[in-house]
């Protein structure tokens, strides 16, 4: 398969690179200065001149805060550079799969999410983002994951081995979702483009959990002490964050299930599959 992979240095794209490097895929990875998503141009000739059989678009602006005080960027890179991408995709016959988020929703239903549930975003970035999702055409894929953490990049896991040696931690208990690792989001994506399966599918690692109980999970794999963690209401955070976030984003994986795909293992197996490869696990 000849895949081109926006977003290539990223946290998902490196793995993403990397796993489809590793299947004897043919891999064009552009990063964020080889392909600027805000730029039509840039995009059209990236994918019309490498004419992939599938295009992953992993690329987006995720600073959740910061697409709050600038949500036309927003809107240009995560709603406006899916539109670019699609519309060059299609000029050469490339299957798109869209990485999308939780954001997507307002985080108020009480069960998990699935992939029929209405949408209602409520920051700049989730609505960003489901501007995206609607500009990918029906038969390609959009692929919604939430709470991603990976061996690159920042992520909750590499925040908490930061602030280990503290004698307290605060992290908020009113916030649910499914903590996703890219190893295991990285090769579910590519089994998707390779059957090229269209619609929308929610992927993520099994299990929920608050951040709260996320962060006494990962002292307590690494040997630290989880009772240096306080719960507290995302109310309560100081300075509060400019961005509101679902206190739901826990995503039902059903279009895999009900298809007969292989869902992801429980987030607390891979875990510890991550803190091995970063040296925390014996």
């Amino acid at each position: 398969m000849r895949i081109l992979i926006t977003g290539a240095t990223g946290q998902l794209g490196t793995d993403l690179v990397r796993h489809c490097t590793e299947a004897g895929d043919e891999v064009i990875a552009c990063s964020s200065a080889q392909l600027d998503l805000s730029q039509r141009d840039s995009v059209a000739q990236a994918i019309t001149g490498s004419r992939p059989d599938v295009v992953v678009n992993a690329g987006a602006w995720t600073a959740v805060d910061a697409c709050e005080a600038d949500p036309d960027r927003a809107w240009r890179v995560n709603a406006l550079g899916v539109r670019w991408v699609t519309d060059a995709a299609r000029t050469v016959g490339s299957h798109v799969i869209q990485v999308s988020t939780d954001y997507v929703f307002d985080g108020t239903k009480p069960e998990p999410y699935h992939e029929w549930d209405p949408t209602s975003a409520c920051s700049a970035y989730g609505r960003s983002k489901l501007g995206g999702e609607q500009e990918v055409d029906p038969a390609h894929a959009v692929v919604r994951t939430a709470w991603v953490c990976g061996a690159h990049g920042t992520n909750m896991v590499k925040t908490v081995l930061a602030l280990r040696d503290r004698p307290e931690l605060a992290f908020v208990d009113d916030q649910r979702g499914c903590p996703t690792f890219t190893a295991d989001l990285a090769p579910a994506i590519r089994r998707l483009a390779v059957d090229r399966l269209p619609g929308t599918f929610h992927v993520t690692n099994q299990g929920d959990v608050s951040w709260y109980g996320f962060v006494r999970e990962i002292l307590e794999q690494v040997g630290g002490d989880p009772g240096i963690v306080r719960a507290i209401r995302t109310a309560d955070l100081d300075p509060p964050r400019p961005a509101p976030r679902p206190a739901n984003s826990v995503l039902d994986n059903a279009v895999l299930r009900l298809s007969g795909l292989a869902l992801l293992p429980h987030y607390r197996e891979s875990l510890r599959r991550l803190l091995q490869d970063l040296g925390e696990v014996l």
